[in-house]
């Protein structure tokens, strides 16, 4: 009697947890779709005056109001401008952290929108435009959004969830620290220690209302890397009488593309050995004493991202030698493979299918394109996530790239970011373990 008493209580409870959690969903999509009009308010104002990375001052200021008018308790100045807060609903329950990249880029924006960011600053000693070419604008406001929905029902959450608004995603400026790496070199993900992280980024190419997700490699990891090959200097009538740097470095360059069409298992992971500036001279008829050439690694897989660092400093230094030259190789981590946790994907993939909807979430190839996001992942387990907003009026065939003066995205595609994420903080919370 004991036995079945038990498990009916245990029925019983089950039964009206399950009908409490579908009513307290119920209820934030609703909210969701009430807080939509502000969330692309917002987004309009952060589009309006962009920052650069590591001088996010006025966006910070901007999100430090709203979280603290919110009752939240707010951190500023973490990784230099982040901004990081805390909802403690006071019961026990996992630590999640949701997080959104704060920076603009230093592109001229030249599309039409009343809301057109007109906003300038200096970058690498040159003036230029700035604008959010790249989403984090909708980025930030969805997290707004979040914060402001889960506060408002805080009584019937459980365990603490971090906010996290990073700067410094596109880069720190030459010289200094950021971006994710630095939020973790500074603790984000302690005190309290975090269990999980999702963050998401909208995607122009992608229609709206659809969600990409990829388990394992999602987004490569990305080195650049720069070679400077030394010979000898002689007049360009007399190559004999030198040591050609820059015949050497075209050598080595055609060199470092077969290690990936020649000894890298590209049916295992994709990569890519990328070179994109060259340098070397200063007059037509002089063979110059040194070469300069850097440019990018992308790979999916970390194993395989060693040997290719290995296989370039091998293939640069023995073509330099075989030329009677000399080549040094630096190769500095930018930032790791988005590596999406497949067992976290499994479960948290009905909280993005609730979202959107059973046919409108789609597991995606993976994308050569890095995103910092992995260094949170690379301690936590995480889940990363594309949200559809391509504008719905511009041709399939010339939606304008991320990064670029005529960047758009549809902002009816926020609506899913917002109730994807709401989906995964919640469902989390009360998960089973």
């Amino acid at each position: 009697m004991k036995t079945r008493l038990l498990i009916f209580l245990s029925i019983f409870s089950s039964a009206t947890f399950a009908q409490t959690n579908s009513k307290l969903q119920a209820r934030l999509m609703l909210q969701a779709k009430e807080l939509e009009p502000k969330l692309i308010e917002w987004r309009r104002h952060l589009h309006q005056f962009p920052e650069l990375s590591n001088r996010e001052t006025k966006t910070a200021a901007y999100i430090t109001e709203h979280l603290q008018s919110l009752g939240l308790k707010v951190q500023t100045g973490v990784a230099i401008t982040g901004v990081v807060a805390l909802l403690e609903t006071g019961k026990p329950g996992p630590v999640i952290a949701l997080r959104a990249d704060i920076d603009g880029l230093p592109v001229t924006e030249r599309n039409s929108l009343p809301f057109a960011s007109k906003e300038t600053a200096v970058y690498n000693g040159q003036s230029t435009g700035v604008m959010h070419a790249c989403g984090h604008d909708s980025h930030i406001s969805i997290l707004m959004a979040v914060a402001e929905i889960l506060a408002k029902n805080k009584n019937e959450l459980k365990g603490i969830v971090k906010f996290i608004f990073q700067p410094a995603e596109e880069g720190a400026p030459i010289g200094e620290e950021g971006g994710a790496e630095l939020m973790v070199k500074e603790g984000v993900l302690e005190n309290p220690k975090v269990d999980v992280v999702f963050g998401l980024h909208i995607q122009s190419g992608l229609n709206v209302g659809k969600i990409g997700y990829r388990p394992n490699g999602m987004m490569a990891s990305s080195d650049w890397f720069t070679v400077k090959v030394k010979g000898r200097q002689s007049h360009g009538s007399s190559p004999w009488l030198g040591i050609d740097p820059i015949v050497t470095s075209a050598q080595i360059i055609n060199g470092i593309q077969t290690i990936i069409s020649r000894q890298t298992e590209l049916t295992k992971e994709a990569a890519v050995v990328t070179v994109g500036r060259i340098q070397a001279g200063n007059r037509e008829n002089i063979i110059p004493e040194e070469a300069t050439f850097a440019g990018t690694i992308r790979t999916l897989d970390k194993n395989m991202r060693a040997k290719i660092h290995d296989k370039l400093k091998l293939t640069a230094t023995k073509i330099a030698e075989s030329a009677g030259a000399i080549a040094e190789v630096n190769i500095v981590q930018k930032t790791l493979v988005t590596y999406n946790d497949p067992t976290l994907t499994e479960k948290m993939l009905p909280s993005l299918k609730r979202a959107a909807g059973n046919d409108n979430v789609m597991e995606v190839h993976a994308v050569m394109g890095a995103e910092d996001f992995s260094f949170y992942q690379d301690k936590v387990p995480g889940l990363f996530f594309f949200v559809g907003a391509k504008p719905t009026h511009v041709d399939s065939n010339v939606i304008p790239a991320h990064h670029t003066p005529d960047f758009m995205i549809d902002e009816r595609g926020f609506i899913t970011g917002l109730q994807a994420m709401l989906n995964l903080s919640t469902d989390y919370m009360f998960m089973k373990k």
